[in-house]
């Protein structure tokens, strides 16, 4: 249903959203503001993609976990609202771009948030929001910055499960801002920067506890989180992320922290609304999406009482950390510690391999180029459809194998002969195993798919599955390829178009290129967290580390992706030797380098008569799993590095190619 908008008004339209008969939103304007959602309704959400249900081997009687999604429900977009009057002397937008500039796809507006998920608040009080609004902030000190955020910015991000939580808002602090809040303008210490926080005595901290706020266990630092306890069902809780402290990681974020403020809350809130609205680093982000997008519990109805109550989310991880099996665990996990365990470990990780010179032809040492391939978030597409475990491990002893089981096998894969042109499918080094080893159950799944029998000796397997990733890897593959299409790479380019379009999309928008690294950064980082490490130099063996106690500290999904990306990986090198006769010099994770007659992969990758790519092979493309451009450099330049002992697909983009460990 929709209202005339007369001018001064938010909104011009609402609308009115039924499930099961229930009114979600009302259907009248009040003077000059959009109403909010009727009281004790859930915020509309996207829904959730379909899940299909994982088949469980009939050895597990377990059934297969599947989410059942929210229905569908449209809601129309709501005009941007007008800009607030100021008298800031600074225009409201950048110096160096309009911020004002959208991406091509507008999100839904939720009425309860309508100057969308965060702002970047400047020294003269302006806080910059999406779409080139602007907000005055009176704030002069953190616990007033607390209140006016919750009150009145109309900031905030709505759940992205029918079960989840509201984002908190966020606010991003430049460094004239910190200052006149109080805060130090840098911090300084011997640790990294990003590790540093604020004394508990410092004037801000005592500032905040005096005002009834609380500071997490994280404490004051480059990205503090304060609340109070909830009232009812209002969350009281604000991010904060200050600039100065190096909150945005140039790695993760290139070039943002120097941007102007406007600029730099468009490209938060193109990833906040995209992706999740930040509430750490890129990796922390990745993690915390998991969890928004399948949330460990759900209001459940007590049969006894009849009462509402929090029970289990079919699907989720759970609320209770989960201790791994021996093999999954890293050496200084309590469970290796204090079980004494010797019986070895999983390594399932990304390649590093380079191959021997000495198997070389003569016919590839004349060929003029080395051309590196590099996959497209290679992690992102091996989650798709991953079944994982979802339960406890359970110890077998010499069980039959089954591809459809993820856990741990003990199997004894040395006999499987390797040509010395292609890297092993089953280590990371690509070597040939020597032994029993532990892998992971998509590395053995390989092993019967190239026609050997596999006997596992024991094994570490899980009862309960679920493809747990799925709507992580559906929400993070619409915003890379939604980000890319708006830098002008779009899916329905040729070959050669891709090529030229992926040559010179960073300099269409370096502000969406921006976005598009964060995308990247989060799906690496996001992996890497499941098996975070401990930290800080006085941590001693066999301590638990705060990581431990998050459902989703799961070394075993990690495994589980990071395997199933390498068999991928060994699958599209086999069938390119099948295909084409040409054997990779290198490959580093999802990078692999080719030798090829011209500087471009058009000249060695397969294609059939028609002109269409061959199946099976490097295709190239902007979705996730299909192959780009990385560099080119000379073949003599390649041999170099090899005779060298160098990896050339770490080299080939020019510089040091960070490693892709999925840490």
């Amino acid at each position: 249903m929709r209202y005339a908008n007369d001018a001064g008004h938010l909104a011009d339209r609402v609308s009115v959203v039924r499930r099961a008969g229930e009114v979600l939103y009302t259907n009248e304007l009040m003077p000059g503001a959009a109403k909010c959602p009727a009281h004790g309704a859930p915020a509309a959400a996207p829904a959730p993609a379909a899940l299909p249900r994982p088949e469980t081997p009939e050895t597990f009687t377990g059934p297969a976990a599947t989410e059942t999604p929210e229905p569908e429900t449209v809601v129309e977009d709501p005009a941007a609202p007008e800009r607030p009057a100021r008298t800031a002397a600074r225009p409201a937008t950048s110096s160096r771009r309009p911020a004002a500039k959208k991406a091509t796809s507008k999100p839904v507006v939720d009425p309860r948030f309508p100057h969308g998920p965060l702002a970047v608040l400047d020294g003269d009080g302006s806080a910059y929001g999406v779409d080139g609004i602007v907000l005055d902030c009176p704030a002069a000190t953190v616990p007033e910055l607390m209140e006016w955020t919750l009150k009145k910015s109309g900031l905030g991000a709505a759940k992205l499960n029918r079960y989840g939580k509201d984002s908190d808002p966020l606010i991003v602090l430049t460094a004239a801002a910190a200052v006149k809040l109080g805060l130090p303008e840098r911090l300084e210490g011997h640790e990294q920067r990003r590790s540093l926080r604020l004394l508990e005595d410092h004037p801000v901290v005592k500032q905040v506890a005096k005002a009834k706020w609380q500071l997490t266990q994280r404490g004051f630092g480059p990205w503090a989180r304060i609340y109070r306890k909830a009232q009812g069902r209002e969350r009281q809780c604000v991010q904060l992320a200050i600039l100065s402290w190096d909150a945005l990681d140039e790695r993760s974020w290139p070039g943002v922290p120097e941007m102007e403020p406007a600029d730099i809350a468009r490209v938060l809130g193109v990833y906040a609304q995209r992706v999740i609205t930040p509430r750490g680093s890129t990796a922390v982000s990745g993690l915390e999406l998991m969890t928004a997008l399948r949330p460990p519990t759900k209001a459940v109805q007590d049969p006894e009482t009849g009462n509402w109550v929090s029970g289990h989310n079919a699907g989720s991880l759970g609320t209770e950390p989960m201790d791994p099996a021996p093999p999954e665990a890293t050496p200084e996990h309590p469970v290796v510690v204090n079980s004494g365990w010797t019986g070895g470990f999983l390594n399932e990780e990304a390649y590093q391999w380079v191959r021997s010179v000495d198997s070389l032809t003569d016919e590839e040492c004349t060929l003029p180029f080395a051309v590196g391939l590099d996959l497209n978030t290679a992690f992102l597409a091996a989650a798709a459809r991953l079944v994982v475990g979802l339960s406890a491990p359970d110890h077998f002893n010499a069980p039959k194998f089954s591809p459809k089981i993820p856990g741990s096998w003990l199997v004894d894969l040395s006999h499987i002969e390797a040509d010395p042109r292609l890297p092993s499918p089953f280590t990371p080094d690509g070597t040939r195993p020597t032994g029993p080893a532990w892998y992971q159950t998509h590395t053995v799944a390989y092993a019967q798919e190239l026609g050997h029998d596999v006997h596992p000796i024991e094994a570490y397997l899980r009862r309960e599955t679920g493809a747990y990733l799925d709507p992580w890897h559906d929400r993070l593959k619409t915003a890379y390829v939604d980000t890319l299409a708006d830098l002008g790479v779009t899916r329905d380019l040729v070959d050669r178009q891709f090529l030229a379009a992926m040559e010179r999309h960073k300099q269409v928008d370096p502000a969406l290129a921006a976005v598009l690294t964060a995308i990247k950064a989060t799906v690496k980082g996001g992996v890497g967290k499941l098996r975070e490490r401990p930290q800080g130099r006085h941590y001693k063996e066999g301590e638990r580390w705060p990581a431990l106690e998050r459902p989703t500290w799961r070394p075993d999904i990690r495994a589980a992706v990071i395997s199933k990306a390498r068999v991928n990986m060994h699958r599209k090198l086999r069938n390119m030797a099948a295909m084409t006769g040409l054997y990779p010099l290198a490959v580093l994770s999802d990078c692999v380098v080719y030798p090829s007659p011209g500087e471009s992969p058009l000249d060695f990758l397969p294609y059939a008569a028609s002109g269409k790519p061959q199946p099976g092979g490097f295709r190239l493309g902007p979705t996730p799993g299909l192959a780009k451009l990385e560099g080119v450099q000379s073949m003599l330049w390649a041999v170099d590095l090899m005779e060298k002992g160098l990896n050339p697909a770490r080299h080939i983009k020019g510089g040091d190619a960070v490693l892709d460990e999925g840490e």
